[in-house]
């Protein structure tokens, strides 16, 4: 499915698409006058500076929220960017912009909306800018409230907007804590309540249906940043409430995901949706100087960034081609063969000597802690597992967690401070299951070259 099966024969798929691509400009050549020797040497000396990354692109790599495009999008973006359209107004990117607004709706109705407004972003966080944006105008002098488990790019977002926000007690499995919720919604003043499905740190998706319920009560408005989890709502392998909370995903008033994540394009593609197209209204603007060739609604009427790349709209756009996003398609199975790798590295941790998990993982992130007498030693040998990991070829990531959500896991004796740094892996990619052997395996290896653990 993804680049590692690809041939010499596959990569002239895209010179052959860019030969039907000019060939619909039937128009004078352009000279070039291209050093093609210089730029060789520049792009083997780019390739070569490239090296200093960690390979995002291989299975081996289970640290950070890195998962590569599919050839597809790739192929897909470098087409479109032969002509480079910009999707701010129709006269920029006819085409592509169409594209976008199709493959928006696609994403909409996975959501069970097939009335929106909706638009691509250059991430989540632009997409999650805008959504807070629409909740001051509609709650004008009500504060944002989000768990403290949620991106921190919310509290930011909020200073930005001159939105007042607050934080909202996380429970010890990482989620919103309700009764911390309803305590808080009782001073009155809450317009926006920021719902998580699927944090950043550990995965945990969020108690919808509740604060639903809640918000039936106290009128607030819900913007799920489901940014890193959307795409989970296709999943049929998903624990009772995570399930639940996915299914009411169609009640909310705004919502962001980031197809750049497990949507299989490149970076940057975020996206914001919102259920009520008369939010569109916020958006109005009078522009007397960039485009009049159409009276049709263009994207950047209902969008805050102006210039926005077409490419990131036709790669995502044939991508949905290929994976529709349906139940029990092809990219749904994707997302559960990531969710059950995340699954065997949790069963290999519990079986572990060294190391205890700190939740059940909910999608496809998994976090553990080391057995230590103290917090500190725990965060001392966090970090000399993950080098050790690295000289394995298995490349891991670290994360700071607070007490109330480390200490149910009996890990460690003594509370020397109050946060952990753990150790944690996202499992995005599917071939992350084939080689789960591979990588436990390497972990073991890793386990028994050093002297605390073996």
């Amino acid at each position: 499915m993804h680049q590692h099966s690809l041939s010499e024969k596959d990569q002239s798929l895209l010179p052959q698409a860019v030969q039907t691509l000019l060939a619909g400009f039937p128009l004078p050549e352009i000279d070039s006058n291209l050093d093609i020797p210089r730029l060789q040497s520049i792009l083997e000396e780019t390739a070569q500076k490239l090296h200093e990354n960690y390979p995002y692109h291989h299975p081996l790599y289970i640290g950070q929220m890195l998962k590569p495009p599919h050839p597809l999008a790739r192929w897909a973006y470098s087409l479109a960017m032969v002509l480079n359209p910009n999707n701010h107004a129709l006269d920029g990117g006819r085409a592509s912009s169409r594209m976008e607004k199709e493959a928006v709706a696609e994403i909409a109705r996975m959501f069970g909306w097939n009335t929106h407004l909706g638009h691509l972003t250059s991430g989540g966080t632009f997409a999650n800018l805008e959504a807070l944006w629409v909740s001051r105008e509609t709650h004008s002098g009500k504060s944002v409230v989000a768990s403290e488990q949620a991106h921190y790019t919310h509290s930011r977002i909020s200073a930005v907007l001159g939105i007042p926000f607050r934080k909202v007690a996380a429970d010890a499995q990482g989620r919103m804590c309700l009764t911390s919720l309803q305590q808080q919604l009782k001073q009155g003043d809450i317009g926006t309540v920021v719902v998580t499905l699927g944090t950043t740190a550990a995965g945990a998706v969020d108690p919808l249906p509740a604060i639903l319920q809640l918000q039936s009560k106290y009128g607030f408005r819900i913007h799920v940043d489901a940014a890193y989890g959307g795409y989970y709502t296709l999943c049929s392998k998903l624990d009772a409430p995570a399930r639940a909370a996915f299914d009411a995903l169609s009640q909310v008033d705004s919502l962001v995901i980031d197809p750049h994540k497990h949507g299989l394009q490149p970076y940057g593609c975020g996206c914001i949706l919102f259920r009520d197209p008369a939010v569109g209204r916020y958006y109005r603007h009078d522009s007397p100087y960039t485009y009049f060739t159409s009276d049709e609604m263009h994207l950047g009427e209902i969008s805050l960034e102006c210039s926005r790349p077409g490419a990131s709209a036709v790669a995502l756009w044939a991508t949905v081609q290929l994976l529709p996003l349906e139940r029990n398609g092809a990219f749904a199975q994707s997302l559960d063969q990531c969710r059950q790798a995340a699954l065997q590295l949790e069963a290999w941790l519990r079986k572990s000597k060294c190391f205890v998990p700190l939740l059940h993982p909910e999608l496809d992130i998994v976090v553990w802690t080391v057995r230590s007498d103290s917090a500190s030693e725990a965060n001392s040998r966090a970090r000399e597992f993950f080098d050790a990991a690295e000289k394995h070829d298995v490349y891991l990531a670290l994360a700071s967690f607070p007490r109330n959500m480390v200490e149910p896991a009996g890990a460690i004796k003594h509370w020397d401070q109050d946060n952990v740094t753990c150790l944690r892996s996202c499992l995005m990619k599917p071939e992350h299951l084939a080689w789960m052997p591979e990588i436990l395996a390497r972990l073991e290896s890793t386990v028994q070259s050093l002297s605390w653990c073996s």
